[in-house]
């Protein structure tokens, strides 16, 4: 079940200015004592003593480790009237992002830019980064996380466009096999008027100082 599913039961913004987003998925989905009887089992199947002193709460912190970073926390989704007829992009540059990537449970971690272009209502400008967070605490690949931030602010903003990039480096890539240390991946989703016109395009990706 993709990240759209989960947030289904999530109706657009009311006409007042807040809404209390829930965790979409969190500790309720995670179950700590199997997590920990895991660990353990994966610390002998290494060949190492999961009671030993070093090791003895080995488990245990590794479970609630994974237990944080697959819970996004819960936010206010603040929203604001455009009164001014606003029309320009808004943009929030170098959000920090931290995933697991779900093919080898390691982290990849990077920048997200995110912008739009306003319809009725603004958005608060710190839930462009709760929103990348929101997605981002999974088990992930790259490509769809770019996609479910575009997706969800088009849903529940309704703006005229959405872009989104994130650049991020994978430890899968540069701790094991080809171990590129540095490399970073770049993936984009142009939503909207940013993907149908090309000058719009162009301003969101100089703007986030993207090379195209």
């Amino acid at each position: 079940m993709n990240g759209l599913a989960r947030t289904s039961s999530i109706l657009p913004p009311p006409a007042g200015s807040h809404r209390r987003l829930q965790s979409v998925h969190g500790h309720d989905g995670v179950d700590l004592e199997a997590a920990q009887r895991a660990v353990a089992d994966l610390l002998t199947a290494l060949g190492r003593n999961p009671a030993s002193e070093h090791l003895a709460d080995t488990p245990k912190r590794v479970a609630h480790a994974y237990a944080e970073m697959l819970t996004p926390r819960e936010f206010d989704l603040t929203t604001f009237p455009n009164d001014e007829g606003y029309d320009e992009l808004v943009l929030a540059r170098d959000i920090p992002v931290q995933s697991l990537c779900e093919h080898h449970l390691l982290p990849f971690h990077g920048v997200a830019h995110v912008g739009y272009l306003p319809g009725e209502r603004i958005l608060g400008l710190s839930k462009l980064a709760r929103v990348v967070e929101l997605f981002a605490r999974d088990l992930q690949v790259q490509e769809r996380l770019t996609k479910q931030v575009g997706d969800w602010l088009l849903e529940h903003l309704t703006p005229r466009g959405v872009g989104v990039v994130i650049e991020a480096e994978h430890l899968c890539m540069s701790l094991r096999g080809v171990r590129a240390t540095g490399s970073r991946t770049v993936t984009s989703a142009m939503l909207g008027v940013l993907r149908e016109d090309a000058r719009t395009r162009q301003e969101f990706f100089a703007m986030a100082g993207v090379p195209r």
